[in-house]
């Protein structure tokens, strides 16, 4: 599928919002008006699809056809529902606070489906989009971990938190070393950003906030390295009490 598959006029876009095509964004001219733009603001917004406004420059240059001032953007993967992810007694889950390089992105789905994870959990807005760059550093990975899509990415932390899986935050100012936190249960693992980390909100729901230690001169670790680590010490301590 192509990087920057979309399609676009208003009726071609509510046809393939009916046959429940999944739509990344919809972009459309500002000030645009009439009856059927109307009617497809109407339905984006009980679908709960955004709409971003631009200027008519930035559609032509998308396509030169008659896109009639609306332009759609078609997911190259199907998101799932989280409540139809199996929850199992070793559950382990990963949300993605604000990591919008789709390189990193790839790297942590990819870390991710080799460390058995159930899902990854994105905001739909202030994320990484799923195209060709990061499904393909993904190693494709991203076409069989599941990836769940929430419009209330604390809605969505709280209520696995009350369905019985601990929440641990990956954090720099972490209380415990990663190998002394618990992941043997079942767990959400936060990832932050690697500007601004998790934030503040996110981070009073967590159990437990670790960190990786630092020796060198340096004082992070890429999110994508340090989501690698963090995996896979909840994979080492899972093994040890098989």
């Amino acid at each position: 599928m192509d990087d920057n598959q979309y399609i676009f006029g208003i009726r071609a876009i509510e046809e393939a919002i009916a046959a429940n095509q999944h739509i990344n964004k919809i972009v459309a001219r500002k000030g645009l008006s009439g009856d059927l733009f109307a009617h497809l603001q109407e339905v984006c917004k009980s679908k709960q699809i955004r709409i971003q406004y631009t200027t008519p420059d930035v559609l032509d240059r998308i396509t030169k056809s008659n896109h009639q001032g609306v332009i759609a953007f078609i997911s190259q993967i199907k998101y799932v529902n989280l409540s139809d992810i199996a929850h199992s007694q070793n559950q382990l889950l990963v949300a993605l606070d604000g990591i919008t390089d789709v390189r990193n992105f790839g790297a942590i789905a990819r870390s991710a489906d080799c460390a058995g994870v159930q899902a990854l959990i994105v905001p739909s807005k202030g994320s990484a989009p799923i195209n060709g760059e990061s499904i393909k550093t993904s190693a494709g990975a991203l076409n069989h971990i599941p990836v769940c899509q929430t419009n209330n990415l604390f809605m969505a932390i709280k209520a696995l938190k009350e369905s019985g899986l601990r929440v641990v935050g990956a954090t720099e100012h972490g209380a415990d070393d990663y190998y002394n936190v618990d992941f043997t249960q079942p767990t959400v693992i936060i990832m932050g950003s690697e500007d601004k980390g998790i934030s503040k909100q996110l981070l009073k729901l967590c159990d437990a906030n670790a960190k990786i230690p630092m020796t060198g001169h340096i004082e992070s670790l890429n999110v994508s390295v340090a989501a690698g680590i963090i995996m896979f010490e909840a994979v080492r301590q899972r093994a040890l009490i098989k």
